[in-house]
C-alpha cells in the first residue's frame, strides 16, 4: 500500500512538473476553449445565451478541448518507455491508471478555471449561477478523467491514435453530458438560476462516474500487460 501511494505521488508529480515545464497540453486546451466562444459569439450574433443553449455551448466546448489533453495523457509513456517501467516495478499497475486520471482531473480543473469564467464574460448577464455549477463540473471531470485514461491507455500505441480516441470516447461519454447540460441548463437562466432536478442529474452523474471509475480501476491491469 505505501509503495502504491509513492508510487502514485511520484506519478502524478511527474506528469504536473512535466506540464509546467512543456506546456503541451494545457495551452492547446485553453486557446481551442476561448476560440470556439468567439466562433459562438460572433457565428451566433448573440451576447447572452441561457438555459439549455448556454448549457450545451458550455459543455460541448469542454468536452472537446479535454480530448486534446486526452490525446495526450500517456504521451510521455509511450515515448520514454514508462509502461515497461510501471511494469517492472513492485507496485499495482492500476496504480499508474489512477495516477493519470488525477492528472487529467487537474488539466481540467484548470482548464475551466480560465474557461468557464470567460464563458460567462461572454454569454452571462449575470453570474449567480456559477457557485451551484461546481459541483457539476467536478462530476464531469470525474468522469471525463476516469474514461479518458481508459480509452488514453487503449488506444496510445495505435497510429490513429488521434482519431481512436474521439471515436471510442464520444459515444460512451453521451450520458455523462446530458446529465451535465441537464443540471447546468437551469443554472444558466437569464432570469436567475433555478434547481429543476438538479439534484437528480447529480445522482445520475454519480453514478456514471463510479461505474467507470471502478471499471477503469479493474481492467487497466489487463490492458497494461496487453
Amino acid at each position: 500500500m505505501t509503495s502504491s501511494l509513492t508510487a502514485f505521488k511520484a506519478i502524478l508529480g511527474k506528469d504536473l512538473r512535466t506540464e509546467l515545464r512543456t506546456m503541451r497540453s494545457l495551452p492547446a486546451m485553453v486557446l481551442f476553449a476561448v476560440t470556439t466562444f468567439v466562433i459562438f459569439r460572433f457565428g451566433l450574433d448573440r451576447t447572452v445565451l441561457s438555459g439549455s443553449l448556454a448549457g450545451g455551448v458550455l459543455w460541448m466546448t469542454l468536452l472537446f478541448a479535454a480530448i486534446l489533453g486526452i490525446n495526450r495523457i500517456f504521451l510521455a509513456e509511450r515515448e520514454e518507455g514508462g509502461f515497461d517501467a510501471i511494469r517492472l516495478a513492485p507496485v499495482e499497475r492500476s496504480t499508474l491508471f489512477l495516477a493519470k486520471a488525477a492528472a487529467l482531473f487537474t488539466y481540467l480543473v484548470v482548464l475551466e478555471l480560465i474557461v468557464v469564467p470567460t464563458f460567462a464574460l461572454f454569454f452571462l448577464p449575470h453570474w449567480s449561477g456559477l457557485v451551484p455549477l461546481i459541483p457539476v463540473l467536478a462530476g464531469a471531470n470525474l468522469g471525463l478523467a476516469a474514461l479518458g485514461t481508459l480509452i488514453s491507455s487503449m488506444a496510445v500505441n495505435s497510429r490513429a491514435r488521434d482519431l481512436l480516441v474521439p471515436l471510442l470516447l464520444l459515444p460512451l461519454v453521451v450520458p455523462l453530458m446530458i446529465a451535465a447540460t441537464g443540471a447546468s441548463a437551469p443554472l444558466l437562466e437569464a432570469a436567475g438560476p433555478a434547481y429543476d432536478d438538479y439534484g437528480t442529474w447529480l445522482l445520475v452523474m454519480a453514478l456514471y462516474d463510479g461505474i467507470f471509475c471502478l471499471v477503469g480501476y479493474a481492467v487497466f491491469e489487463f490492458l497494461l500487460e496487453d
